[in-house]
């Protein structure tokens, strides 16, 4: 037989082969493992900006990276060497005289650090809160605030200490101890609900503000989100007038807050924009029903369509609307479409504690479905203390507040509420018709939107607006200033009701006084609308128009110091 022969090359190449070692296997995975990452760092980011590209179009992408540039190279300037130390100068100067403004100074000012070495008696501790009392400051109770304070009556405060005495130790958590306190706050809620017209198997919670109500209704729609849908990377689409508190939601629940802007004159959101925004990671709408800035009310329908087309929860925050927009009709005013009639409208935050009337520390959290309600709640159920559950942050929370709320609401009732949204609205209505038609403010003032509510915002393109806030706050005045664009605004509560004559004559002074200072800054050659100078001017004016709001942010950092500084 003949046997074949391997080619000698063949078979000196079949014997220097080398084996395949562990070591090249380890290498060759790791390899492969790197380039897998690599391709889903690429995709990631890819995704990322066609997103972005999409719902922010190719100028509004290169705008924002323009802010974005602009922003830390001015950061970056004012943390140079020289600029850092007159820049922290600058605001230690700035902190000092806040805190000579609020901290009182000088003799007959009593200071307790520590703890009396015996207990006071009854008569020193009423002497004291008498003193605490009548502490030098704007005068709420004649009507000088705006906002802030929403008085419902001397009767009603009496009837509301008396409900909080009755309920002082009083807890929510223990229903079993406290019965009536759960029947109230129960009753609170349900009160709430009919009153924004929810559906059968509608819920609701009952909150220590708005600021909390927000923040649930976005930490449960990011709960949702991520058992329903899987978001990891949580998404919320939100008029730039919105509340802050949004703002403090997306940063204590890692949720990317996507801004729309609500343009002049209307000063309402866009639908088509929040719609180029929406993406498989959006767990969220916002409109408003009236935001805070500017009392206008967004266009709620249109939200509604929007989001029931796209399958996503609308929160609508009525938390300044509070007990006036459900009554706008009935009192007279003309109105739009906001509440849970509207089939888009999954959760309503509304303020019990604003023009309910109840004190402060009283606000409900609304929810279309029972089921929503429940991505708020907190459960431990493994805990050595025995299960644990709550509804919201708080574990403990003052029964006192509830009753107090339960007790203003059953006083004041549904007439109650009619004739006092009659006079809070009427009164803005008048003094919006004094911007817009008195001969001393129509040409130098102008109504932001067509507010529907109780806050009437306005700008001026001649005088510098927070001069006019600094000159109002010189006149007892203590008004809101904005920004982004400059205005100011005053929001009605009944108060104010009693006093708007001589809010409108002092601000007609206010606004003469200032021409007389363009028309003098004119005749010696420095132009017209000069540099502000007062205490608006530093904050709003100067420091708030930075790129870079790294000032701004200790500036408030040294505000709230300043609140525990004893």
């Amino acid at each position: 037989m003949s046997s074949s022969r391997i080619a000698v090359q063949l078979r000196s190449g079949l014997t220097n082969t080398r084996p395949i070692t562990t070591s090249n296997s380890v290498i060759t995975g790791a390899n492969l493992l790197r380039n897998i990452l690599f391709l889903l760092f690429i995709l990631r980011w890819t995704r990322k900006a066609v997103l972005q590209l999409r719902g922010r179009g190719v100028f509004g992408t290169f705008f924002d990276a323009y802010k974005f540039l602009r922003r830390v190279s001015y950061g970056l300037f004012l943390r140079s060497p020289g600029i850092r130390s007159r820049v922290q100068s600058d605001v230690a100067e700035a902190v000092a005289k806040l805190q000579l403004k609020l901290v009182p100074q000088g003799p007959g000012i009593s200071r307790y650090l520590t703890l009396p070495k015996e207990g006071w008696t009854e008569e020193q501790v009423r002497a004291e809160l008498q003193q605490l009392g009548d502490m030098n400051h704007t005068r709420w109770e004649d009507g000088r605030v705006s906002g802030a304070v929403y008085h419902g009556g001397e009767e009603l405060v009496k009837v509301q200490s008396e409900a909080f005495e009755r309920f002082m130790v009083a807890n929510p958590i223990h229903p079993d101890v406290f019965p009536g306190v759960r029947k109230m706050e129960a009753e609170i809620v349900a009160m709430v609900l009919a009153l924004f017209n929810a559906p059968s198997g509608a819920a609701g919670v009952a909150t220590s503000g708005g600021t909390e109500s927000i923040l649930m209704a976005c930490l449960s729609a990011r709960q949702k989100g991520y058992t329903e849908r899987g978001v990891t990377e949580p998404e919320m689409i939100i008029p730039d007038t919105a509340h802050a508190a949004f703002h403090k939601a997306g940063a204590y629940f890692k949720i990317k807050v996507h801004l729309v802007a609500c343009p002049p004159p209307t000063y309402t959101v866009s639908t088509k924009a929040v719609s180029r925004l929406i993406n498989s990671n959006t767990i969220l709408l916002v409109g408003s029903a009236p935001n805070f800035p500017h009392g206008i009310v967004d266009d709620i329908s249109a939200l509604s369509r929007l989001a029931l087309r796209r399958r996503l929860p609308l929160h609508v925050d009525c938390c300044l609307g509070s007990f006036l927009v459900p009554f706008l009709s009935r009192a007279g005013f003309p109105t739009q479409p906001f509440d849970f009639t509207l089939k888009g409208v999954t959760s309503i935050s509304c303020d019990t504690h604003k023009y309910g009337f109840a004190p402060k520390g009283n606000s409900t959290l609304l929810y279309r479905t029972a089921a929503l309600r429940t991505y708020q709640y907190f459960v431990s159920p493994d805990w050595s203390g025995g299960v644990y559950g709550s509804i919201g942050i708080a574990g403990s929370r003052p029964g006192a507040l509830i009753a107090s709320c339960w007790a203003s609401m059953m006083s004041v009732g549904e007439r109650g509420y009619i004739d006092a949204c009659h006079s809070i609205v009427g009164t803005a209505k008048k003094l919006e018709s004094a911007i817009r038609e008195h001969p001393g403010l129509k040409d130098d003032l102008k109504v932001m939107g067509k507010p529907l509510v109780s806050v009437v915002a306005f700008d001026s393109q001649t005088l510098n607006i927070y001069d006019i806030a600094d000159s109002m706050s010189a006149q007892g005045w203590h008004l809101n200033a904005l920004q982004n664009p400059p205005g100011m605004h005053v929001a009605v509560t009944l108060p104010i009701v009693k006093v708007v004559d001589q809010l409108i004559e002092d601000l007609v002074s206010v606004v003469e006084d200032e021409k007389e200072k363009e028309r003098v800054r004119v005749v010696e050659g420095k132009g017209k609308k000069g540099q502000a100078q007062g205490d608006c001017a530093a904050l709003y004016g100067v420091a708030g128009s930075l790129p870079d709001k790294s000032v701004v942010v200790q500036l408030a950092g040294g505000f709230l110091d300043t609140l525990y500084k004893a």
